[in-house]
């Protein structure tokens, strides 16, 4: 049976709703991001962070979730602490998309039984939502972080463009036009509708 993770990667925040403390933003859109996880049936659940950053890791994590601590909030790390478990396939998703429906990280998921690394781009903010991969990860795969890369500049390292396929992209909410998009219908989400009023 392959053994399957999706990591929170918590991502730097530099914006917040007015009347939103940063903190408290970064906190809830995190524990959203988590809570989901806990739920999943495909995968365990993983939370990757900064020395800085291991109190709000330890106050959201859920009991027996592994946290991988980092150097910086790049995938590569991350993906080596994986393989180092004894995981076949990793995703490592940015913590500032309290939305995000399951189905989106299955789809990350699932076309690594063909190819090398699947991304799932981030929205029209940039960067990206996650990235997946089979383990230990390719050699050729460049270490990067969510908020700068892409999946062109993870093609352009790659051996053959097709070793790296794009899925269903899912924006994060990285400025006010992002908020904007928020469904209220979604289910889910519950620390980051509270701070926004209901």
């Amino acid at each position: 049976m392959t053994r399957r993770v999706v990591v929170v990667m918590l991502v730097p925040v530099r914006w917040s709703p007015p009347g939103v403390g940063l903190a408290a933003w970064r906190a809830a859109m995190a524990e959203d991001v988590v809570d989901l996880l806990a739920r999943l049936a495909q995968a365990e659940a993983a939370i990757a962070t900064t020395p800085e950053d291991r109190s709000l890791a330890e106050e959201i994590v859920w009991p027996g979730t592994r946290i991988y601590e980092v150097p910086a909030p790049t995938v590569l790390p991350v993906l080596a602490a994986t393989a180092a478990d004894g995981f076949d396939q990793a995703a490592v998703i940015a913590a500032d998309a309290p939305d995000v429906p399951g189905m989106t990280l299955g789809k990350l998921l699932r076309p690594l039984e063909g190819k090398s690394v699947a991304v799932s781009p981030g929205g029209p903010s940039g960067g990206l939502f996650g990235v997946a991969t089979s383990l230990p990860a390719p050699e050729w795969l460049i270490d990067h972080d969510l908020d700068t890369a892409s999946a062109q500049s993870l093609r352009k390292a790659a051996p053959a463009p097709g070793e790296v396929t794009s899925t269903p992209q899912w924006r994060r909410l990285r400025g006010p036009a992002d908020l904007a998009t928020l469904d209220p219908a979604l289910e889910g989400w519950e620390n980051t509708r509270a701070l926004l009023g209901g």
